[in-house]
C-alpha cells in the first residue's frame, strides 16, 4: 500500500485538456452568428449607410450637392404639409388607441363573454393595412347609399327636419328655374303672380321637375279643379308638354300634376290663412273666411329642402378652430377631415393589440393592493384612476411609445384610403418619400433626404422604448 502511495505521489499529473467542442466554441459561435450578421449588414447596415450617402448627392447621385436636398424639405410647402400630418398623427392617435386600450381591457375583466369579446377586438389586427384603408374607404363614401356614416349623418339630420318631396338637388337646379308660369319666387319658395278671391281657381305651372320623381311620388296627368264656394281650389302641374313644347300656361293630356306640394293661402298683409296639399294630379283647395282677400297661393320652401348630408370625409375640408386664433394659426392647427377619417380606421386595426398588451399589464398587477384600497372605502373611480392607472404607467408608456412609432412610418393606409384628389393634403413623411422616390420620377436625393429625417425622428422613441423595456 505504502508503495502504491508513494508510486502515486511520484507519477506526473496529466495536462488538463479542454474537449474538441469547448476549445473552438468561440469560432463555432463565429460561424453560427456569420449568416445572421452578414444578413444585418445587407439588409440594414447597407442600407443605412446608402441612404444617408444618396441625400447628399443629387438626383443622379453623380454629384455632391451637401444640405440642398435637406433646404429644400423645409422650404417646400407639400413637404411641410407631411409634418403637419405627421404631427397629427403623432398627437392624436398613440393617446387615443392607448386610452380605448385601457378601457377595453378593464371591461373584458368585467363581463363574463370577454373571450368573445376580445376575439372580436383582436379580429382586426390580421388584416392588412391595405384591406382596412379599402373598407373604411366605402364607410366614409360621400354617397349615403354607400357610405355608412353619411346615411347615418343623413338619417338623424332627415328626422330633425324632413326633406321637401322636390329637393333641388334630385334636379340639379336651384328653385329660381322652376319658375315657369304664373309663379314667381318668395323667400325660398313660389308664390302665385296674380291675386284670387274665394270661389275661384287658380293655375301654377313649374317646370325642371324631374320625370324621376314625379313617378317615385306616382304623378297622374294634371286637371284643372273647379271652382268652389268659400274656398280658394287650383293645380300645380308639371308645365312642359312633349307634344306642345314651346306652349307655357296651358294644362295638356301629356302634363302631370305635381303631387305632395305644401301650399299656403296668404293674405294681402303676408298673414297665412290656410294651408293645404295636393293630390296626385297636383290639385288642392284652401279654405278661406266668409269675407277677405284677394290672396295669393304660396308653394312654401319646404317643399325644396334638401335631404340632410354629411361631410365630405375623403376631400380636402378640414376642422379649423375660429375663436380667438389668427389666419396663420388657424391654418396651423386645422385639421383634415380625411386625417381624422383615416385614425379612426387606424384605431380599429390597433385598438385590439393595445387592448391586449395593457390586459396583460392588468393581469400582473397585485390584487391585494386592489383589494385594500376597497375594503379602506375606495369608490371603484377612485381605484381605477389613483392606483391601477399608476401601477400601470410602465405598460401605458410602452404602449403609447410603440404606437408613436408606428405612425411615424405610416403609409399603407394613407396610400389606399386618399382618393387622389386629396392625397396631396393627407401626406406623411412616408408617403412623401415613397412618392419622390418611385413615382413622377425618381429623386433619390430628396426621397432618401426624407428617409434620414424619418429615420431621425423614430430612433429617439425606439431607443426610449428598449430602455422601458429592459427596465
Amino acid at each position: 500500500m505504502a508503495e502504491l502511495a508513494a508510486e502515486t505521489r511520484g507519477a506526473a499529473r496529466p495536462r488538463f485538456r479542454l474537449p474538441l467542442g469547448r476549445k473552438n466554441g468561440r469560432l463555432s459561435s463565429l460561424a453560427f452568428l456569420a449568416p445572421g450578421a452578414i444578413w444585418l449588414l445587407v439588409l440594414v447596415v447597407y442600407p443605412i449607410v446608402a441612404t444617408a450617402r444618396y441625400s447628399v448627392l443629387n438626383e443622379s447621385a453623380t454629384r455632391f450637392v451637401g444640405l440642398d436636398n435637406y433646404k429644400a424639405i423645409f422650404s417646400t410647402d407639400a413637404i411641410l404639409t407631411t409634418f403637419r400630418n405627421n404631427a397629427i398623427w403623432v398627437i392624436v392617435f398613440p393617446f387615443m388607441v392607448t386610452v380605448i386600450g385601457l378601457i377595453l381591457a378593464v371591461l373584458t375583466e368585467r363581463i363574463r363573454w370577454s373571450t368573445a369579446f376580445k376575439a372580436v377586438i383582436v379580429m382586426p389586427v390580421v388584416f392588412s393595412a391595405t384591406t382596412s384603408a379599402l373598407v373604411f374607404r366605402t364607410i366614409f363614401d360621400i354617397n349615403p347609399n354607400v357610405g355608412v356614416v353619411n346615411a347615418v349623418i343623413q338619417t338623424v339630420g332627415d328626422w330633425i327636419h324632413s326633406p321637401g318631396a322636390y329637393p333641388t338637388s334630385t334636379t340639379g337646379q336651384p328653385v329660381s328655374a322652376l319658375v315657369a308660369s304664373g309663379v314667381k319666387l318668395s323667400n325660398g319658395g313660389l308664390i302665385s303672380t296674380g291675386t284670387v278671391a274665394s270661389g275661384q281657381a287658380i293655375q301654377l305651372g313649374m317646370i325642371g321637375i324631374s320625370p324621376n320623381t314625379l313617378a317615385l311620388l306616382h304623378a297622374r296627368p294634371a286637371a284643372r279643379p273647379p271652382a268652389r264656394t268659400g274656398s280658394v281650389s287650383g293645380v300645380v302641374w308639371r308645365d312642359f308638354s312633349p307634344s306642345h313644347p314651346l306652349a307655357r300656361g296651358r294644362i295638356f293630356p301629356d302634363e302631370d300634376g305635381l303631387p305632395d306640394l305644401h301650399v299656403s293661402l296668404v293674405s294681402a298683409s303676408g298673414a297665412g290663412v290656410s294651408s293645404a296639399t295636393t293630390n296626385s294630379s297636383g290639385q288642392f283647395t284652401l279654405a278661406t273666411p266668409k269675407a277677405g282677400g284677394p290672396y295669393r297661393v304660396s308653394i312654401d320652401s319646404s317643399n325644396f329642402r334638401s335631404p340632410a348630408s354629411g361631410p365630405v370625409w375623403l376631400g380636402t375640408g378640414s376642422v379649423t378652430p375660429t375663436s380667438g386664433l389668427s389666419a396663420t394659426a388657424q391654418a396651423l392647427f386645422s385639421v383634415p377631415l380625411i386625417d381624422l377619417a383615416m385614425i379612426l380606421a387606424y384605431l380599429w386595426m390597433w385598438s385590439g393589440f393595445s387592448m391586449i398588451i395593457i390586459g396583460a399589464g392588468l393581469a400582473s398587477l397585485n390584487p391585494e393592493v386592489l383589494e385594500a384600497a376597497r375594503t379602506e372605502g375606495a369608490r371603484e373611480w377612485q381605484v381605477f384612476r389613483r392606483i391601477t392607472v399608476p401601477m400601470l404607467s410602465p405598460v401605458l408608456i410602452v404602449v403609447f411609445v410603440t404606437m408613436v412609432i408606428n405612425v411615424l412610418k405610416v403609409f399603407d393606409i394613407i396610400l389606399n384610403m386618399a382618393p387622389g384628389s386629396s392625397q396631396a393634403g393627407a401626406s406623411t413623411l412616408a408617403l412623401e418619400m415613397y412618392n419622390e422616390g418611385f413615382s413622377g420620377g425618381i429623386h433619390s436625393g430628396l426621397s432618401s433626404a426624407i428617409a434620414v429625417i424619418l429615420f431621425l425622428l423614430v430612433v429617439p422613441a425606439m431607443l426610449f422604448n428598449l430602455k422601458r423595456l429592459r427596465g
